[in-house]
């Protein structure tokens, strides 16, 4: 359950720094100690007992996942928009 609703809020807001996502991770560590019976375990474990990983590991998922459908042509991307040719004359 707490996956779903962890995934609804990474849809409205990705953070984009390094500090919003150690920011983002402290508030997952917080609230996963205080859930019933896991307040004695290690982050890691809490996670691995509700079946989730870290933030940064689920971000790279996702990275993952769409560099593979932009390379395969899954998804509409206008490719004119990422790269600007320019030229130079060198002398």
């Amino acid at each position: 359950m707490l996956g779903v609703w962890w995934n609804i809020i990474q849809l409205f807001g990705r953070p984009y720094t390094i500090q919003d996502t150690e920011a983002i991770e402290r508030v997952q560590r917080r609230f996963t100690k205080n859930l019933p019976g896991l307040r004695k375990l290690t982050y890691k474990d809490r996670l691995r007992h509700l079946h989730l990983s870290s933030l940064e590991l689920r971000r790279l998922h996702v990275n993952l996942v769409w560099c593979y459908k932009i390379l395969f042509s899954i998804v509409e991307t206008p490719t004119q928009d990422f790269f600007h040719a320019q030229y130079v004359c060198l002398h």
